[in-house]
């Protein structure tokens, strides 16, 4: 991997932290990756950062490289091929992290074999969860590249394809949800005459504490909250009213309309 020269179409936010976590990681080096952005001011930033290669042109970013990840908006995904077009090739895996657009979409498009990723935002603190799957031509090879990429910014898992939308639903948007949460925590802190400050850190020091026991322990999630809800305590009280209010029905709800716009999407 180390070797393979790999090159970026687009170079936002997601892009850098595949970046960062591949060259902090070891997983590759800064001589062998490049990166296309429209912004010279992205250009500028991922050049000075990080040592590599950026250029405007995306046919010159890609004209050998062994991987290409198309890390731009999926409405740019097409134009974005189209200005490439020139410097791709079937010999080349095309890793995209453009979310809806399903294999097939990208493999009409251009050449390279395709491996479609649907990362989500804690890429940013190499915490994402990436969920990974191989287009028609795509090899268990190819996987196994992709597969290497993201794990520089946390956990990896293969699903088929056919599951991508509830895949999106559930850790590309879950970061959303648990945003929420943090909000209406610090904010009904905040009501009760908490200090902004604080309550937030307390709302976030919380959620934090609470998904890493789940992680440590590898407890079903179930069983920690039955030992967190002692026998007319207060927790027990707070979890009634939440359900009564339909919690659990609002995260199913959130995540079916999550879901269902992913579906369209693809469309």
């Amino acid at each position: 991997m180390k070797n393979k020269r790999i090159a970026f179409l687009g170079g936002g936010n997601m892009a850098e932290a595949i970046i960062g976590g591949l060259l902090a990681g070891g997983v590759s080096m800064e001589q062998n990756v490049v990166a296309a952005d429209v912004s010279e001011s992205r250009r500028t930033l991922l050049a000075d950062r990080y040592g590599i290669a950026i250029t405007a042109d995306n046919a010159e970013a890609v004209r050998g490289a062994d991987v290409v990840v198309l890390a731009v908006k999926p409405q740019q995904a097409a134009e974005a091929l189209a200005a490439a077009r020139a410097g791709l090739a079937s010999s080349q895996l095309l890793v995209s992290i453009c979310a809806g657009l399903p294999t097939a979409t990208l493999e009409a498009l251009a050449p390279p074999r395709v491996v479609r990723a649907m990362p989500n935002l804690p890429a940013l603190v190499r915490r994402s969860v990436t969920v990974l799957c191989g287009g028609a031509r795509a090899t268990p090879a190819d996987l196994d590249v992709a597969e290497k990429l993201f794990a520089s910014v946390g956990a990896t898992v293969r699903l088929p394809e056919e599951q991508m939308n509830e895949v999106t639903a559930l850790s590309g948007s879950g970061p959303g949800y648990v945003f929420a949460f943090l909000e209406a925590l610090e904010a009904t802190g905040v009501a009760w005459g908490i200090p902004p400050a604080l309550a937030r850190t307390m709302a976030i020091e919380t959620v934090r504490g609470a998904v890493e026991l789940a992680a440590q322990t590898g407890e079903d999630p179930a069983e920690l909250r039955r030992k967190v809800s002692s026998k007319g305590g207060t927790t027990l009280a707070g979890l009634a009213a939440m359900e009564a209010g339909g919690f659990s029905a609002a995260v199913a709800a959130g995540m079916r309309a999550a879901r269902d716009r992913a579906a369209e999407l693809a469309k």
